[in-house]
């Protein structure tokens, strides 16, 4: 008869190693299931300076695997697969692997989203070095510099405002001629003095030396392009939550993110949403590590 595990966590980042952390030290029989390594996205990021405990910052990686470490220190076993495919409508969650199937009483998917990219010529190989996704990750690096936000919704809209406080001159590049975002950010980014709006406009290129020091800027009714000097491009067009393969296994938003709440209890019963996917206002590492302890919590409640 195949093993069921009390706990099985698909994805493995900051979430996913605090609940496989906190199931495990319950004594609970913790499975985690993760496609590439420690960390998830945040094994992407050079240096982390807003996790508490560590007075010099971190790199992602290290921190990754250090959360691993401490879950597998209890007990938690991780294997190193991609989920294809799940069924949770029975008391015994099915979860379908690339190499096998994993059975479990409870699942917690923390599986994370992803920064959406403007998709154009050198954007990841120049992440670091000038292009982000995270203002408040990466935006102390810019500190009396000139910097370009990308984006014209809610997340833009506060990236800008966040890096006016640091930057000497803040450029917001979107594609119409107002923003998207609520009416909340709309008076604080017109009267700030050093933002600048480049209406009806994408960035269609980037201007570097090694690194980034500028962008070209399409206009998207004229076509003509015009070169911007800046030191970093931030770019803030939304996120895409890593949920392809739940389609039709549980509710989703209409961005695809998991409808949980805190308790990050979702719609069917056993199964729990921590970090990222989770539809929720902030996204960061430390609010991931407290998902990932509030469905261990749950679960090991609906276990008992």
């Amino acid at each position: 008869m195949q093993h069921i595990y009390d706990v099985a966590i698909i994805g493995g980042g900051p979430a996913g190693y605090t609940a496989a952390l906190y199931a495990s030290r319950a004594g609970l029989n913790t499975i985690l299931m993760e496609k590439n390594f420690a960390g998830g996205q945040m094994a992407l990021t050079g240096d982390i300076d807003n996790y508490p405990g560590f007075e010099k910052g971190i790199d992602g990686l290290t921190l990754g695997m250090k959360m691993q470490q401490g879950a597998e220190r209890f007990g938690a076993k991780t294997k190193n697969t991609e989920v294809i495919a799940v069924d949770f409508s029975k008391a015994v969650k099915q979860i379908e692997t690339a190499s096998g199937t994993i059975l479990s009483k409870a699942a917690i998917l923390s599986t994370g989203a992803s920064p959406r990219e403007l998709g154009i010529e050198k954007e990841r190989e120049l992440i670091g070095k000038g292009v982000h996704y995270c203002a408040h990750c990466d935006g102390r690096f810019y500190k009396d510099k000139t910097v370009l936000v990308v984006g014209g919704g809610n997340s833009a809209a506060s990236d800008a405002l966040y890096l006016s406080q640091l930057a000497k001159k803040v450029y917001v590049v979107h594609r119409r001629d107002t923003l998207r975002a609520t009416r909340v950010y709309h008076e604080p980014l017109i009267k700030a003095e050093n933002v600048e709006f480049l209406w009806n406009s994408t960035v269609n290129g980037f201007l570097t030396d090694g690194r980034v020091v500028g962008a070209a800027i399409q206009n998207v009714h004229t076509g003509t392009v015009s070169e911007v000097a800046c030191d970093g491009i931030f770019v803030s067009i939304g996120r895409k939550p890593a949920t392809g393969f739940l389609q039709g296994a549980l509710p989703l938003d209409a961005y695809g993110y998991i409808a949980a709440d805190e308790s990050t209890r979702t719609a069917i019963v056993g199964v729990f949403a921590a970090g990222d996917v989770r539809a929720k206002a902030l996204r960061q590492i430390v609010t991931a590590v407290s998902d990932g302890a509030v469905a261990a919590y749950y679960a090991e409640e609906y276990l008992a």
